[in-house]
């Protein structure tokens, strides 16, 4: 908005972002302080209406530029917030430009001025531009945030998912999660969960409520009914949307007395049409919730249902074994070891010894040994009872599914194999049997949709088959360990899942970053090329003209000495001729420096780079410092200044062009030359002492240069603008704005690296350059962001 104002000599500039019902004002640019609070006021819960009455509404209605020269000339601007704007802002000319997104109006750039002048048409071609080039920032940011808030939501109901596995038959863990998500995630400000008993919605877990009203919703339950959004969620058996409770008239729970409730959502708990309980969430403003986080809630709701089908069934299956005295042993030590599973869920050995001890203590068997996947193969993992010849003999030998062991017959055959006696069974090839002292064997595989994953081994060293119960249980510790296994592959594979989508977050982010700035660069890169090549010729001749006529009026001169002319005569056409090759003189110096300009602006436009091979790095940093002090001492008499060293020996070769990364240094270095001898002017010649320093550090598969001066330094609303093309802070004359822009375009697009800049006024100024290593991973990337750029260039040829 800044940069739109003033390139359009506007005092004023006013960002308006599109809401359903209106425009909602973001911010202006060109108030004074007390000015701008006004208008802030103003506009904090004033929406713009989408009509005719006001410039931005007139913009938003039609999707056209609307110029206004008088806003107070106007007949049709006559919407009173607006008229009450114009008088905080005192303005008078008014251009709104809207700002599109696929033929959609997203928001209005505002521009004022205080007088009743109307703008031009370049103005206003400037501001339709900014125009474009913010809907692709607002859209930038609104993917990004889109991005991080599916993000967090997956996150949390990864969380949510993980409480459940992990607290199986506990569900105060979930309900306090799913209420401490829902007011996160969903931006309220408490969050209750009610059970239902059958008569009465009890609150059973909620978060960030203060303990005194928890204990008034204890004393005070709901019931279905009316009174209040929770009540209504649990007698329609559907999702309750409350946008503020005290326009309610059906609302009458006392809550709304006793806390500033307003907002409300309440989403049912439902296992089929089955009322389970209530998620309920509120604010304490009137803000309806979006679309997203009812969704959000609803999946809360969902997820708590199972948890509680969850301990419903495990309830049922507890009190169906109490029921059943004669597996009562069995029962009781199978929930032991459920509970080692769920205190110890990703702790796949502790889980699976546990097991492998209770299959055999339950099923009377002598031995027991767990087989599962190791390392692309099948391995024993968890033994009981074996000898320690025995481990050592056979621990790493892989199980093949072949009939030669019960393990491997499992495998091969998918269901549970029992062996009365191995002595007798003709096909029981396994040779280690011996070892493991074993007559009757039983093998259950350990089944993940229809795949066996593993097998649970259960010996006895004397002749005695396991009973039809027994093989039951044993089935039952297969498949808990099968599930043990399965939760801590999932759960490993959302750790990496997360861990790449956070690695692919920070990767877009910064290709995003680079693309924007290539992108840029190239477009210059073609305009300037255009341009130059244009003006290179006028310009020529411009100097070769201004030059030979300062040779005639020295011929000219000549001559009318040897003319017959009086004295006075002769005076006046020497001041008129002294006068005239002085404006020539100044014609040429300006058209040099016209001349130095444009081969600047062609330097970005050039496609050739000159060699491109590896160098030592560390005599390119040393040869550029030695040129640049050298030549500085050459142009500026009495110029001095303390050159730093500090090259990693380590840096070794780059593979660069020199040439390129040589202008870069000089570049660089030239800049802190100017810089310090500034900071040296500025102190009077005191204490101070102009100093450089130059480093390099190898960062293995890239280098790492630094150009440090204590210099100056620059201001914060400088250093945003660095590398922007034709922006310069030295006076006329002495810099063309083109030096940093030509760097950044030489480290980032020719070699794939960064530049960024660290600095603090008045005391230092220090650019790090990192370039890669190698030509490879340069091209790389430069070959991606072609990529990108010739698809949107296709796009943008397309419209």
């Amino acid at each position: 908005m800044e940069s739109a104002a003033r390139l359009c000599d506007a005092d004023h500039a006013w960002l308006f972002e599109r809401e359903d019902e209106g425009l909602r004002w973001v911010a202006s640019f060109g108030h004074a302080t007390d000015v701008h609070e006004q208008i802030k006021a103003h506009f904090q819960t004033l929406l713009v209406p989408l009509d005719r009455g006001s410039v931005t509404g007139r913009a938003t209605l039609e999707g056209t530029v609307v110029h206004v020269p008088d806003v107070l000339a106007d007949p049709g601007y006559v919407w009173s917030g607006a008229l009450k704007a114009q008088q905080i802002g005192n303005y008078r000319a008014a251009l709104g430009v809207p700002l599109l997104r696929q033929g959609q109006v997203v928001g209005v750039i505002f521009i004022t001025k205080t007088v009743p002048e109307p703008f031009t048409v370049k103005q206003i071609e400037v501001v339709t531009m900014f125009a474009d080039q913010a809907v692709i920032a607002i859209e930038n940011t609104r993917l990004l945030n889109e991005l991080r808030e599916s993000l967090r939501q997956q996150t949390a109901t990864a969380d949510v998912l993980q409480v459940i596995s992990g607290s199986a038959f506990d569900l105060q863990p979930v309900f306090d999660t799913v209420a401490e998500s829902s007011v996160k995630l969903c931006d309220a400000e408490r969050a209750f969960i009610r059970r239902y008993d059958g008569e009465q919605l009890r609150v059973v877990a909620a978060f960030n409520c203060p303990p005194e009203f928890i204990e008034w919703c204890a004393q005070h339950p709901n019931r279905p009914g009316r009174q209040s959004a929770a009540a209504r969620a649990a007698l329609d058996r559907r999702t309750v949307h409350i946008t503020d409770v005290r326009a309610d008239p059906e609302y009458s729970y006392g809550a709304k007395d006793v806390e500033p409730v307003r907002t409300v959502l309440a989403v049912p708990i439902l296992t089929g049409d089955e009322l389970l309980g209530v998620i309920v969430i509120y604010r304490f403003e009137v803000r309806p919730f979006t679309d997203k986080q009812i969704a959000l809630v609803e999946t809360f709701a969902d997820q708590a249902a199972i948890a509680i089908e969850n301990v419903r069934l495990f309830d049922e299956v507890r009190a169906r074994t109490e029921e059943l005295s004669e597996s009562l042993q069995q029962q009781t030590a199978t929930a032991d070891v459920l509970k080692v599973i769920s205190r110890s869920a990703f702790d796949l050995p502790t889980v699976l010894q546990t097991l492998v001890e209770s299959a055999a203590r339950l099923c009377e068997a002598h031995k027991a040994v767990i087989v599962r996947p190791k390392g692309g193969a099948l391995y024993r993992a968890e033994a009981y009872g074996f000898s320690r010849e025995f481990i050592e003999a056979v621990w790493d030998l892989p199980i093949e599914p072949t009939p030669g062991s019960a393990a491997g017959r499992a495998l091969l055959e998918g269901h549970v194999v029992h062996i009365a006696d191995v002595e007798a069974d003709p096909t029981y090839t396994f040779t280690a049997k011996s070892l493991g002292d074993y007559r009757t064997i039983l093998a259950v595989p350990m089944l993940r949709e229809g795949e066996a994953i593993g097998v649970l081994v259960l010996t006895r060293s004397d002749v005695r088959p396991f009973t039809e119960k027994q093989t039951e249980t044993a089935s039952t510790f297969a498949d808990q360990a099968a599930i043990a296994i399965e939760n801590v592959r999932l759960f490993d594979s959302v750790e990496a899942r997360t861990r790449e989508l956070a690695k692919s977050l920070g990767e877009l982010r910064a290709t995003q970053d680079r693309l924007v700035q290539t992108e840029k660069l190239a477009s210059l890169g073609q305009l300037t090329a255009g341009i130059a090549h244009e003006i290179k010729n006028p310009l020529n001749f411009v100097n070769n003209f201004s030059a030979l006529a300062i040779d005639l009026i020295g011929e000219l001169e000549d001559t009318l000495q040897a003319a017959g002319l009086d004295d006075k005569v002769k005076a006046q056409i020497t001041e008129l001729a002294d006068m005239l090759k002085g404006n020539l003189d100044k014609v040429v110096e300006h058209g040099k420096r016209a001349d130095l300009i444009v081969k600047n602006m062609l330097l970005h436009s050039r496609q050739e780079s000159g060699e491109h091979r590896p160098v030592d790095i560390n005599a390119l940093v040393a040869e550029s410092l030695n040129l640049a002090y050298h030549g500085a001492r050459a142009a500026k008499q009495g110029f001095n200044i303390t050159l730093e060293q500090s090259l990693d020996p380590a840096a070794g070769k780059v593979d660069v062009f020199p040439q390129e990364i040589t202008r870069v240094l000089l570049n660089l270095i030239s800049n802190g030359f100017y810089a310090a001898t500034k900071r040296k002017a500025e102190a009077n010649s005191g204490d101070y002492e102009p100093t450089l320093t130059a480093v390099t550090k190898d960062l293995g598969d890239s280098v790492e240069i630094r150009i440090r001066d204590n210099g100056t330094g620059i201001p914060a609303e400088v250093r945003d603008k660095l590398f922007n093309p034709f922006f310069t802070t030295k006076p006329p004359g002495e810099g063309t704005g083109l030096g940093l822009s030509l760097s950044y375009d030489i480290i980032v697009k020719q070699h794939g690296g960064s530049i960024e800049v660290d600095t603090q006024l008045g005391e230092f100024t220090e650019f790090k350059i990192i370039l890669p290593r190698s030509a490879a991973s340069a091209a790389q990337y430069l070959e991606k962001v072609g990529e990108i750029s010739h698809s949107r260039g296709g796009r943008r040829a397309g419209r």
